[in-house]
């Protein structure tokens, strides 16, 4: 890794949240190698997120479905990359995922031991989940030397994404928002309902915050769109956005925004990675290994004796870890963060 003009190959990870958190990784190799260039393999879906990142010279999206092996997609692009690269650093763990740079033949290629990638990578590194605890510190030690990632003893910069102003005056025109100060919520959760906080807690929330002063944006894709009708029926001032913006709205809009409250999701690392305050809630998940990459953050975390389970559903069946997360609670506290704010501004 000498070579301080060194041509590297990211393989970029499948989840919004991961690729944030991958921006890590980027800091750390622009930080060490200034010269290098960094071009990022990821889904289609990424690339507005990654054009965020100014760390990023180039994206290559490969059109390939999660879960998809898409054989011709890759051998595709790999003819095009061969020649081009030094180094690839493949993020995923899938044998998949390393097709890519073995097909472009690029030499140097390191990732963690996997699914049978004995042949794919140059350098197959153990995980050590003890010392690599984070999954933002497993992507930052692929591109560190051996011996230093080993050690667990690096700097973790945390993500940073742009912000586009002009956006964000369209936005606010184009879905007529408010001047009252903004709350985004964020109820989705891609993996599935044992880390989504109850929706009649997020609308008792809602109601709550409007009569406040505040203005309610739910964010989050298409599919997320009738939780939000579900938490802004009947409530003035709330802004049902699931499915209506863009990935690289979301971060604009949260930028925006005073505070958010969001389950541990990809959005919710996007709003870590714009700087605004984040009450994150946490059911089956851990906050120890995916926390929000941000020191401006609240953890809301019952830690419960089943807790944390990892399951996309709960094996008991009640979810106490969500639905016993009081809205009084979260309420709250989001009155103390605004009232510290306001402390602070009006000095």
């Amino acid at each position: 890794m000498a070579n301080s003009a060194q041509r590297l190959l990211v393989i970029g990870p499948s989840w919004v949240g991961d690729m944030v958190m991958a921006q890590s990784l980027f800091m750390t190799l622009k930080a060490r190698q200034p010269e290098a260039t960094i071009s990022v393999v990821a889904p289609k879906w990424s690339q507005p997120i990654l054009e965020r990142m100014p760390e990023v010279d180039e994206v290559l999206p490969l059109a390939v479905g999660h879960g998809e092996l898409g054989l011709a997609s890759r051998r595709e692009l790999a003819s095009r990359l061969r020649g081009r690269f030094d180094r690839a650093i493949v993020l995923p763990r899938s044998w998949k995922a390393a097709l890519v740079p073995f097909m472009a033949r690029i030499p140097e290629r390191v990732g963690f031991v996997g699914e049978h990638r004995y042949g794919l990578l140059k350098e197959r590194r153990k995980l050590d989940k003890q010392v690599l605890d984070q999954t933002v510190k497993r992507f930052v030690s692929l591109g560190l030397p051996l011996e230093e990632a080993a050690s667990g003893d690096f700097a973790i910069p945390k993500p940073r994404l742009q912000i586009d102003r002009d956006n964000l005056v369209n936005l606010r025109l184009a879905h007529s928002l408010s001047s009252r100060p903004a709350i985004g919520m964020m109820p989705g959760a891609e993996y599935g309902p044992a880390k989504q906080w109850p929706i009649s807690h997020f609308h008792a929330l809602a109601e709550r915050l409007v009569n406040d002063g505040f203005e309610v944006r739910v964010l989050g894709g298409a599919k997320d769109h009738a939780v939000g009708e579900e938490i802004v029926q009947g409530l003035a001032h709330t802004h049902n956005l699931c499915g209506k913006t863009q990935l690289a709205d979301a971060v604009d809009l949260l930028a925006d925004c005073r505070q958010v409250v969001t389950n541990d999701s990809g959005l919710m690392h996007v709003a870590a990675a714009v700087g605004v305050r984040i009450h994150a809630l946490y059911g089956s998940s851990s906050p120890a290994y995916t926390p929000p990459l941000t020191e401006n953050a609240t953890i809301h975390y019952l830690a419960l004796s089943c807790s944390p389970c990892f399951k996309r559903t709960c094996p008991l069946g009640h979810t106490n870890c969500l639905n016993q997360l009081s809205v009084d609670q979260v309420h709250q506290k989001i009155h103390a963060d605004q009232q510290r704010e306001s402390v602070i501004v009006n000095g």
